[in-house]
C-alpha cells in the first residue's frame, strides 16, 4: 500500500500525460455521479425531497462539488498556461501596439491570465510602465475578470456552448470597445502623478523563464489550485448557500417580477447598480445566476448583474483610485457600465 502511494505521489514527475489521463478520467466519474450522489444524500435526511428545504439541500449538494470540479479543472489548465504566458512577455507582446490590434490582442490576453478584477491591477501598472496606450492596457483591465475563463466553463457546463460563445464574444467586444473609447478620450493626464512617472521611466526586462518540463507545469498547476481554490472557496460557498436559498425559497413569480422577461425597463440596470457594491468572483456568483435563471429571470438581466459584479466591483475601484484620478475611474465604469447594459440587452432580445 505505501509502494503505491509513493508510486501515485511520483507518477505527476515521472509520468506527466498518463497522470493527466488518469485525472482526466477521474474527474469525469465525479462529474457524472454527482446527480444521484446529490438525491441519495437528500434522501437520508428526515426532509421531504419535494419540499422547499428539501429543494435547496438537492441544489447545495449537488452544485458545490459540481461546481469545485469545474474551477479545479479550469484552475489547474489555465495554471499550466500560465508557465507559457508571464506578466514579462505579456507586457513584451502589447507594448508599442497601435490602437486597434493592440486593444484586440490585449483583450484576448485578459482572457487567458488568469487574473481577478482586483489582481490585475498591478499588472495594469506594469503595462502602463512598459510604455502599452492607455486604451489597450484598459482593453485588458476589462477583459481580465470580465470574461473570465472560469465563468466561461461555468456557463458552457450551465447553459450550453451558445450561451457561453455569446457571452464570450460579447465581453470580448466590450473590452475592445471600451478600451477604444478610453484610449480616443486622450486621458493620460488623469493617471495619478507617480503613475505618469513610470510611463516616463524604463522597466528592467524580466528575466525569460526557464524550460520547464511537463512534471513541473503540473507541479504549477497543482500550486495554482491551491493558490486560487483556496482563496475563493469560501465565496464559492457562500455564493452557492445564497443560490440553494433562492432554488428553494425564493417565490418564481417574485423573481419574475424584478430580473423576468417581463419585468419594467428599469430592471436591467437596476441589476447592475445592485452588482456594483458587491464583491465575487466568477465561481461565487454564477451559481446565483443560476438560480435565479431556475425562478424565471431572464438571463441578460442576470448576466448583466454577474458582469457589474465581476468587472465592477468596489474593491477594484478603491484599489483603481490610486493608480486614476476620479474623471478616469469615472469613465472607465462608466463605459464599461453601458457595455454591460448592451450586453444585457441583447442577450434579453435573442434569447
Amino acid at each position: 500500500m505505501n509502494t503505491l502511494a509513493i508510486h501515485l505521489k511520483n507518477l505527476p514527475s515521472r509520468q506527466p500525460i498518463l497522470f493527466l489521463i488518469v485525472a482526466a478520467a477521474a474527474w469525469l466519474g465525479l462529474y457524472q455521479s454527482l446527480g444521484p450522489v446529490s438525491e441519495a444524500l437528500v434522501g437520508v435526511l428526515p426532509v421531504e425531497r419535494d419540499s422547499h428545504l428539501g429543494d435547496a439541500l438537492q441544489f447545495f449538494f449537488y452544485d458545490t462539488p459540481k461546481v469545485l470540479l469545474l474551477l479545479i479543472g479550469v484552475v489547474f489548465a489555465m495554471g499550466i498556461v500560465h508557465t507559457y504566458v508571464s506578466p514579462e512577455r505579456t507586457r513584451a507582446l502589447l507594448s508599442g501596439r497601435r490602437l486597434g490590434a493592440g486593444n484586440a490582442m490585449a483583450a484576448s490576453l485578459g482572457i487567458v491570465t488568469p487574473f481577478c478584477s482586483c489582481s490585475a491591477v498591478p499588472l495594469f501598472i506594469g503595462f502602463l510602465q512598459a510604455g502599452v496606450p492607455l486604451g489597450v492596457t484598459f482593453s485588458f483591465l476589462i477583459a481580465a475578470p470580465m470574461v473570465n475563463e472560469v465563468a466561461l466553463a461555468l456557463l458552457f457546463g450551465l447553459f450550453g456552448w451558445k450561451v457561453a460563445a455569446l457571452y464570450l464574444g460579447l465581453g470580448l467586444s466590450i473590452a475592445i470597445f471600451a478600451g477604444l473609447v478610453i484610449g480616443k478620450l486622450g486621458m493620460e493626464s488623469h493617471l495619478e502623478d507617480w503613475v505618469q512617472k513610470l510611463q516616463n521611466s524604463q522597466s528592467p526586462a524580466g528575466a525569460e523563464a526557464s524550460r520547464r518540463n511537463w512534471g513541473e507545469r503540473i507541479e504549477y498547476g497543482f500550486r495554482h489550485v491551491h493558490e486560487i481554490v483556496g482563496k475563493v472557496w469560501p465565496y464559492l460557498l457562500a455564493g452557492i448557500a445564497l443560490g440553494a436559498g433562492i432554488h428553494g425559497y425564493v417565490p418564481e413569480d417574485f423573481m419574475a417580477s424584478i430580473m423576468g422577461h417581463d419585468a419594467p425597463w428599469w430592471s436591467l440596470p437596476a441589476a447592475v447598480a445592485i452588482g456594483v457594491p458587491m464583491y465575487a468572483n466568477a465561481a461565487g456568483i454564477i451559481p446565483i445566476v443560476e438560480a435565479l435563471m431556475g425562478k424565471g429571470a431572464a438571463l441578460g438581466t442576470v448576466l448583466a448583474f454577474m458582469m457589474s459584479v465581476i468587472a465592477l466591483s468596489a474593491p477594484e475601484m478603491i484599489i483603481l483610485r490610486k493608480v486614476l484620478k476620479p474623471r478616469l475611474i469615472a469613465a472607465f465604469a462608466g463605459v464599461v457600465a453601458a457595455g454591460i447594459l448592451l450586453v444585457g440587452a441583447i442577450f434579453n432580445l435573442v434569447l
